[in-house]
């Protein structure tokens, strides 16, 4: 094992707390001593990667595991980067300052399609082959997982294997594994072959896509035949027994949610159908009340931060919502700790409680609405309504917020301006809301709107659906529909919109579109100062030389329900069946019970324990 004096860089650069390491809570462990050398890489900031929960939920996991040992790297901001080329210092981990090439296994969290040159970029940077046919046994094994690894096919070329699902299950087989083969000597080829028996694991070298005349999808051909038909996703069941990090780390700078953390669930039951995090979760899975408070109590102790918020995708549709929370007040009240409730729905949270959170300094209260009119609302299936909108305001009002958020998305399927406009008649009638109210001080308050862009995901009722062409006219037409005393208007770059779409519903071969944009400086394209137009427009330019097509292809093409899609190697629970009655239910504007209301059959309980299955009509 090799380590990197960094030293002499760290004076010349912004921040260098972001890689420093020796956090409060680091593990170091002895490499000599490791079964398997892993590094957990994120490829953005360190104060991006640092908010992650996966990754201190991993971190803890297998550094528990005597024969494994996990060590930590992120994207270096690009003045690091320069000085690292200049002076030939290799990507490094934070804990002990190897190499990453270094390690047995490299593995990349993918939580956002905008971060995928900058993982070309790390491997670069690294000293590793991007590529996986070209990489030898030398190299490290290139691994990833993630929301985004639900469509693993545009990184296919340069990871070796996708772990689907959550890594609790499948990361620590996985690298057990490895060592066990690593210390018999045995092949990378034989312990892949014997790696795709762990519930999750897709190495893409095992499968070959086979393309239609027209471009699309004809079938995926198996070329190792011990590999799965479909790789089913690995699944923790029982959330109460699966290990949480009550010692977290805490971060050497400030980071994006400079927080402690307590998950209370995974899944969602509401059936949003743009939402992909709203089906690739299912089923809901629960924390005890106990437990929670358990962790709460734990974490709050050990870390020394201000404030504990609660990770879920609808918080306050945890079962114990309010005996919890109200649980939760009176420990972090006496702890001197805030305590944040994100992720508050319409039609279900308890205003006494979050008046109770906030009663004496009021932050700013968030709603998604989603969409302008009711007829869009019911396409998307969000389903709330105008009076759960009002009466919730009203509220807020009558106890004294001041600011009030509200996100919609914009290029929705089914969308027209009348909706654009309901977006606009919303904010209009909050603020003549107030006005009538008069509510003391309430002079005050505003209103912000944030709209982002449609963007079609994979393994969603959606996933058939088109991108708009062109967000840029809307934009236009909204802002001067937003022109409003008292209100604020924000919306999403349409480029980087694009772009995710592009990757979400990705081929094989737009992995040839990735490395070219790379190859053209693109890298932390989600940052808008950072983002090249120029470069991503030479990699499509490339893109359609090669193919005959430009990426369009892929993001504003309606695809039938008959058509081979290349994601369909991945099982997440939810069968295309189901995804194919929401989609036809949506043409209609007709809306889908809350799954805790009625079991509407989506498939996931055919292999996976579904809690509400039973208790419902």
């Amino acid at each position: 094992m090799s380590t990197i004096h960094i030293e002499s860089l760290l004076k010349k650069v912004e921040k260098p707390g972001r890689y420093i390491g020796g956090e409060f809570n680091e593990i170091r462990k002895d490499h000599a001593a490791a079964g398997t050398t892993f590094a957990f890489a994120f490829p953005d900031l360190y104060e991006i990667g640092m908010s992650y929960m996966g990754m201190q939920i991993l971190y803890n996991i297998i550094n528990h595991e005597e024969s494994l040992l996990c060590e930590r790297v992120f994207a270096p901001a690009v003045d690091m980067e320069k000085l690292m080329r200049e002076e030939g210092v290799p990507l490094f981990a934070l804990e002990s300052k190897t190499p990453v090439r270094e390690f047995d296994v490299l593995g990349f969290t993918l939580q956002y399609e905008m971060s995928f040159t900058n993982m070309l970029n790390m491997l670069d940077l690294a000293g590793i082959p991007l590529h996986a046919d070209e990489r030898g046994a030398d190299a490290p094994l290139i691994i990833a997982g993630g929301p985004c690894a639900y469509d693993p096919e545009p990184l296919a070329d340069f990871v070796d294997v996708f772990l689907i699902g959550d890594g609790e299950e499948s990361l620590p087989a996985f690298l057990k594994l490895y060592g066990e083969y690593k210390a018999a000597g045995k092949s990378r080829k034989a312990f892949l072959q014997e790696a795709v028996k762990i519930q999750g694991v897709y190495v893409p070298r095992f499968y070959e896509p086979v393309y239609n005349e027209d471009g699309t999808l004809k079938e995926v051909r198996k070329l190792y035949d011990g590999a799965p038909d479909r790789v089913r996703k690995a699944m923790v069941q029982e959330l109460d027994l699966a290990e949480y990090p009550v010692k977290p780390l805490v971060p050497m700078i400030e980071i994006v949610q400079d927080r402690a953390v307590v998950e209370l669930f995974r899944g969602c039951t509401r059936g949003c159908r743009f939402c992909q995090a709203g089906m690739i979760y299912r089923p809901v899975r629960e924390r005890s009340p106990e437990k929670i408070f358990a962790i709460a109590d734990q974490v709050t102790k050990n870390t020394g931060q201000d404030e504990m918020t609660l990770l879920s995708l609808s918080t306050s549709d945890y079962s114990h919502f309010e005996e919890m929370a109200t649980d939760l007040i009176d420990l972090c009240t006496e702890r001197h700790v805030g305590l944040s409730l994100p992720s508050l729905r319409l039609d279900s949270f308890s205003f006494k409680v979050l008046n109770e959170i906030q009663k004496y300094r009021k932050s700013g209260l968030t709603f998604a609405p989603e969409a302008g009119t009711q007829r869009l609302r019911n396409v998307i299936n969000k389903n709330i309504t105008e009076e759960n909108i009002f009466s919730s305001v009203r509220q807020a009002i009558e106890l004294g917020w001041k600011h009030i958020k509200f996100y919609f998305m914009m290029g929705l399927p089914g969308e027209t301006l009348e909706d654009l406009d309901g977006i606009a008649d919303i904010a209009q009638r909050v603020m003549q809301l107030n006005r009538e109210m008069h509510v003391a001080g309430s002079s005050r308050f505003n209103v912000t709107v944030s709209v982002s862009n449609f963007v079609p995901k994979a393994h969603t009722p959606f996933q058939w659906a088109p991108q708009d062409a062109d967000f840029t006219e809307k934009h236009d037409y909204l802002s001067a529909k937003m022109k409003i005393k008292g209100v604020s208007f924000h919306y999403h770059d349409d480029p980087v919109s694009r772009l995710e779409a592009v990757f979400a519903r990705g081929d094989r071969r737009t992995g040839y579109f990735l490395e070219q944009a790379w190859k053209n400086g693109c890298k932390f394209d989600s940052w808008s100062e950072n983002y090249s137009a120029e470069g991503w427009q030479k990699a499509e330019d490339a893109f359609r030389e090669k193919y005959g097509y430009g990426t369009d292809f892929y993001r504003t093409r309606e695809r039938s329900y008959e058509e081979v899609l290349p994601w369909d190697i991945v099982d997440c629970g939810v069968s295309k069946a189901f995804l194919m009655r929401e989609m036809e239910k949506a043409k209609e504007a007709v809306t889908t019970d809350d799954c805790r209301i009625r079991c509407n059959g989506c498939g996931v309980n055919t292999w996976a324990k579904c809690p509400l299955e039973g208790i419902h009509g």
